[in-house]
């Protein structure tokens, strides 16, 4: 895989848009541009998707990853 700015890489993937959310915010406060993309949403009574992917530019993967692992190991 090319490793260059426009590379997106996937950071973290979840069921739920609010732990996504959250970890965009925590990202965009250190100045990491994050996207969050969703997967495969269907409706089938309820709504149920394969997960919210967060990802990152390659360039700042490790860094991001730092961060939320900094965070998690807080909890």
């Amino acid at each position: 895989m090319e490793n260059n700015s426009e590379t997106l890489v996937t950071l973290t993937i979840t069921n739920f848009i609010h732990q996504v959310e959250i970890a965009k915010t925590l990202l965009a406060n250190k100045g990491i541009e994050s996207f969050i993309f969703d997967g495969n949403v269907t409706y089938t009574g309820l709504p149920s998707s394969t997960g919210y992917k967060l990802k990152v530019s390659a360039l700042n993967f490790e860094k991001a990853k730092e961060i939320l692992d900094t965070i998690n190991s807080e909890e």
